[in-house]
């Protein structure tokens, strides 16, 4: 059965993979405070203005941050160089979280391309 919400989803998860989304999670709501948490696609995600900006997934091998956009790791693609992705996700170590400065600046280019103008908290 899909998860309901984001705090089912992690908890279906085992360690580290739990700790490093619940990281994430806690990452994306300090530079993005107001967003709303859902689930799409069976994924956790977070919702601003009816748009999908952010989001992530666990996998056996690696987990992975999903822009929503395929246009936003492209445009990021100097910033990414040491992480392997495909065109609408980036993946990174179960046990390494993302810096923030860079979840940072994922949001920033997704919000940006999606038309969103946001002050980013800390």
């Amino acid at each position: 059965m899909a998860p309901t919400d984001i705090d089912a989803y992690l908890a279906d998860l085992t360690e580290p993979q739990r700790h490093t989304l619940s990281k994430l999670r806690a990452d994306i709501h300090a530079v993005l405070p107001e967003a709303q948490e859902c689930i799409s696609y069976g994924m956790p995600a977070f919702r601003v203005e009816g748009k999908v900006v952010a989001g992530f997934a666990a996998f056996k091998n690696h987990l992975s941050y999903l822009p929503h956009s395929g246009s936003v790791l492209p445009a990021l693609a100097d910033d990414l160089a040491d992480y392997t992705m495909t065109k609408g996700s980036l993946h990174f170590p179960t046990d390494q979280p993302l810096p923030r400065a860079l979840v940072r600046k994922l949001i920033s280019t997704r919000l940006r391309q999606a038309g969103i103008e946001r002050n980013l908290g800390t």
